[in-house]
């Protein structure tokens, strides 16, 4: 049995779930979660930027195992680009000071989630201790961080070609790596769910314990609220469908920064009563979420390969997003769900009514899912683990 050191900006989804499930290989698992403790202004004050990086957003420990130890690591920034680019090295100095502090020492291995900053900590800390290190790079750090300048660029290569092994979620993201100068190994291992969470369950049951009605078509999506997501795509849609169709409710799960903007376009197109947006919720009460809806809805500019993806078809409901990242290399058939454009309301709206009007084999969804729980996805981890150590 070894020690795994985990460094993420998050134990939430979909890392705390591939960890948990793979905790009983290790006999020690350290996860040292990155924290702005600016961010718990938004606990005192309505700053919705903050929410989604609170500690409380950050770090989920239920049912957490026994073995496994979440730090906080508080790492004081200015969230603004010039700060950003700076973050790295401020990261590794609070995480070896807790490092040293706790005396963690007898690490076996680094997996690192995200390349900045949790990548470069890692290398950091493979260069100083001589440590086995595996980084996965999830969307966000792979399809833009690195090609927004030459100093961008050069920093996320050097942190890649120090690395013992990189692990990426979709096609889509090694396509954007190849554009890197890299000689790393690349693995693809897709993201996935939790089987025990996220199974089918009684549509009426579910609405009746959310008090959502029982009379409606329920269209669910759930992230946060930022640019990225694309929630105004959304929005434009709903406007279209309820010129054919009132018998709807949209409900966005979810905080962020765009809250009061996403608020007044909803109120701008008169759509308050079709769209609710509800704010986070736990991650444990999503699986309810998912099995009061008819259709999930994902309507990104970009992703790598959204958990919440896998979430949906695992509790047997289609999939309905936008054809970009990992997602069109997981719903690869309308049995599972259908595709549109990331500008085009109008085809949005399309696929949505002739979702809403299709009847969907759910046991046929719920076995492909199958392929992706964690469990599964697991496996493949713990083999490149395996091959580095």
């Amino acid at each position: 049995m070894r020690n795994l050191l985990i460094i993420s900006q998050a134990y939430n989804n979909f890392v705390k779930d591939p960890i948990e499930t793979m905790s009983n290989h290790f006999t020690e698992v350290n996860v040292l979660v990155r924290h702005n403790p600016i961010s718990e202004i938004s606990n005192i004050v309505p700053i919705h930027y903050f929410n989604p990086f609170t500690k409380k957003s950050l770090i989920d420990m239920t049912n957490k195992p026994p073995n496994i130890n979440v730090i906080a690591t508080p790492v004081f920034y200015i969230p603004t680009d010039s700060q950003y680019k700076k973050l790295g090295e401020k990261h590794f100095k609070v995480v070896d000071k807790i490092l040293q502090k706790k005396n963690i020492s007898d690490i076996d291995l680094i997996h690192s989630h995200f390349i900045w900053s949790s990548g470069y900590v890692g290398k950091r800390l493979k260069d100083k201790y001589a440590i086995p290190l595996v980084i996965t790079a999830h969307g966000f750090d792979v399809y833009n961080l690195p090609f927004k300048d030459d100093d961008w660029k050069e920093k996320i290569e050097t942190i890649l070609n120090g690395t013992d092994c990189i692990i990426t979620v979709s096609n889509s993201n090694l396509e954007y790596l190849k554009k890197l100068s890299i000689n790393t190994p690349i693995k693809i291992i897709p993201n996935g769910f939790r089987g025990d969470m996220f199974y089918p369950m009684d549509i009426n049951q579910c609405r009746s314990k959310l008090g959502l009605p029982l009379d409606k078509k329920i269209i669910l999506t759930a992230g946060h609220l930022i640019e990225i997501k694309n929630h105004n795509l959304l929005i434009g849609a709903i406007n279209d469908i309820i010129k054919q169709r009132k018998d709807i409710l949209c409900i966005i799960l979810g905080s962020g920064k765009l809250k009061n903007r996403l608020e007044n376009q909803i109120n701008k197109f008169g759509l308050k009563n079709y769209i609710k947006i509800i704010g986070e919720r736990p991650h444990n009460e999503i699986p309810v979420w998912m099995n009061a809806c008819d259709i999930f809805v994902l309507t990104s500019l970009n992703e790598g390969n959204p958990t919440v993806m896998f979430e949906c078809l695992g509790c047997g409901k289609p999939f309905i997003g936008t054809r970009v990242g990992g997602i069109p290399e997981i719903i690869i058939s309308e049995d599972y769900g259908f595709l549109a454009g990331t500008f085009n309301p109008k085809e949005m709206a399309e696929k949505i009514l002739k979702a809403l009007d299709k009847e969907w084999n759910y046991n046929i969804i719920k076995r492909y899912a199958q392929n992706f729980t964690w469990k599964n996805i697991s496996k493949d981890i713990l083999q490149t683990y395996e091959n580095i150590l």
